[in-house]
């Protein structure tokens, strides 16, 4: 397999297809990069040198006790990065990814990084603060954690209902039952303790600092009935924080949108790429 031993010692997976000008993937939480495989494939197929890594204690990546901290995510991908030799790199991040991104430009900026794409992202804060009251109540973050204490598995297969919006009306057969398979392997890869406390990591982040530093084009890309990453609250503010971003609002788009709206996101992503 494909990987670099961080400075700590872990070892962080990665997969690196094609060639041509590189974009880089973060992705969600409890998932591993295989969440991107179909913007991988699309974006690949047209020219572009794509790469996905596994979050330190998800997927391939090992599974320390602790580092799980953005500071720590961001090294780990600046860290990648560097190996790599990447030089105008396109950086996407989907939900708890977009974090990676952002504390990424945050502390190593952008001399790597020519674009951004934010999909469903908790940037540029997800939880509650004092001076964020719109943030998503600690309570609900304690009751995840309880959740996946009492019972992981049965929590991760009760999650994917809000996740791919499948209890909405009508969407029950939003992606199908191979889809939710596949989620639910790949997040049981998972340490528990990474599970665990990246719960705390991404309610407890504030981002708005690292994302005045984006002085690049970014794209926003967010559903509009997202019930896990509100888009009032994150990727509407986001993209009114970023000049000149771009925020493109998916009309019934639940939060795991690069599987519902594959084709859309893919169809997005190489315009932005593009551009």
């Amino acid at each position: 397999m494909s990987t670099i031993t961080t400075r700590d010692g872990t070892e962080i997976y990665y997969k690196d297809w094609g060639s041509g000008q590189p974009v880089v993937f973060g992705h969600g939480w409890p998932l591993d990069g295989d969440m991107w495989e179909y913007q991988m494939n699309f974006l690949a197929e047209r020219g572009y040198r794509v790469i996905a890594y596994d979050r330190r204690g998800f997927g391939r990546s090992s599974q320390p006790w602790s580092g799980y901290d953005y500071d720590t995510f961001a090294d780990d991908l600046a860290e990648l990065m560097e190996h790599l030799d990447l030089q105008g790199a396109t950086l996407v991040g989907f939900s708890m990814g977009g974090g990676d991104v952002a504390r990424y430009i945050g502390r190593h900026g952008s001399k790597r990084v020519a674009k951004a794409a934010l999909l469903g992202a908790v940037t540029p804060i997800f939880g509650q603060a004092p001076d964020f009251p719109q943030g998503v109540p600690a309570e609900v973050f304690a009751g995840i954690k309880e959740g996946l204490l009492k019972d992981r598995a049965q929590f991760i297969s009760d999650f994917a209902a809000v996740f791919f919006g499948t209890n909405r009306p009508g969407k029950a057969d939003a992606v199908s039952p191979g889809v939710l398979a596949q989620t639910f392997n790949i997040a049981m890869l998972a340490s528990l303790k990474g599970t665990l406390d990246c719960v705390t990591a991404f309610s407890g982040t504030d981002f708005r600092a690292d994302i005045k530093k984006f002085n690049f084009p970014t794209l926003v890309i967010h559903g509009d009935d997202d019930q896990i990453v509100p888009l009032q609250s994150t990727g509407k503010l986001v993209a009114e924080m970023v000049p000149g971003a771009q925020l493109k609002i998916y009309s019934g788009a639940p939060h795991a949108l690069c599987a519902t709206h594959k084709d859309q996101v893919n169809a997005d992503l190489l315009a932005f790429l593009k551009g």
